[in-house]
């Protein structure tokens, strides 16, 4: 049950580091670097996600679920 909360926590920061990019973008007219900052830490922590969802389901902490045939 805590993998599945930290994972939800750790894609509400992915959203939340991407809309402080859009509101960078909106403010600096595109010229500043804090927008390209921001969705370079959106990146790396989806990256990070994405290896914590391999290890998670390596360990059998968390299950695949969907359609059957």
């Amino acid at each position: 049950m805590f993998s599945k909360l930290f994972i939800v926590l750790v894609f509400l920061g992915i959203l939340a580091s991407l809309g402080s990019a859009l509101v960078f973008l909106v403010k600096d007219k595109g010229t500043g670097e804090r927008t390209a900052k921001a969705l370079s830490v959106r990146i790396g922590v989806s990256v990070g996600l994405f290896v914590l969802l391999f290890v998670l389901y390596g360990l059998g902490l968390i299950e695949p679920h969907g359609v059957r045939p």
